[in-house]
């Protein structure tokens, strides 16, 4: 019994000792086993019950020796032996507990900072991609911007050119105006002279009239 608890408890510190310290792949392979051996959980009672049943035992049989042994003054070698080894049994069952406890805690603690770690790790991701975003964003106001001012720029100059061809538009109106006035001018005077023409051909054909009957 001896032997097997100071093996088993053994077995226990080297596992954590491999859970305290990282040494390569073996901690990972500790923290596998022991989650299978955490699904069968009624197993894993059982046995840390059993030992606590036969902790308690043995220090009931340690007081009983004890008080024995001080009632008649000193205990028989039998005795000493006796209580020696249920002493040593139960100190081994107890370390046995307590490492059991300390790796389970361990173990906890160990998948809930892979856990965090993980979350840690998708959210520093999550941040790179949002940064990324945001870049992207960045660049793309800039360029919207750029356009913008691009756009503001041929706005400006199409509304310049709209206010000289409305200058254009508003000289041209004025030759055409006076054009046609002038064209009007032309057709009076062309009117009037048509008119002196044709009074100066008919005194023609007067003066002509009279010279032939003179002549006559």
């Amino acid at each position: 019994m001896i032997q097997l608890l100071f093996l088993v408890v053994f077995a226990e510190a080297v596992v954590a000792v491999l859970l305290m310290v990282k040494i390569g792949p073996l901690r990972e392979l500790v923290m596998n086993i022991l989650d299978q051996v955490k699904m069968r959980k009624a197993t894993v009672l059982t046995i840390a019950g059993t030992i606590c049943a036969i902790l308690f035992s043995n220090s009931f049989s340690i007081v009983k020796i004890h008080s024995k042994g001080a009632k008649v003054g000193t205990m028989t070698p039998m005795d000493q032996v006796l209580w020696r080894t249920q002493l040593l049994e139960t100190s081994l069952m107890g370390f046995f507990l307590f490492l059991g406890f300390l790796i389970d805690r361990m173990h906890y603690h160990l998948r809930k900072f892979s856990a965090l770690r993980s979350t840690v790790g998708a959210s520093k991701q999550e941040v790179e991609r949002l940064e990324k975003e945001k870049l992207q964003l960045r660049e793309t106001g800039e360029k919207a911007n750029e356009e913008i001012k691009l756009l503001q720029k041929e706005i400006s100059n199409l509304t310049e050119n709209l206010k000289k061809l409305k200058v254009e538009s508003e000289e041209n109106e004025k030759r055409v105006e006076t054009a046609e006035a002038h064209v009007a001018a032309l057709q009076k005077q062309s009117s009037d002279l048509l008119l002196e023409y044709d009074r100066l051909l008919e005194d023609n054909q007067n003066l002509q009239t009279q010279a032939k009957g003179y002549r006559s």
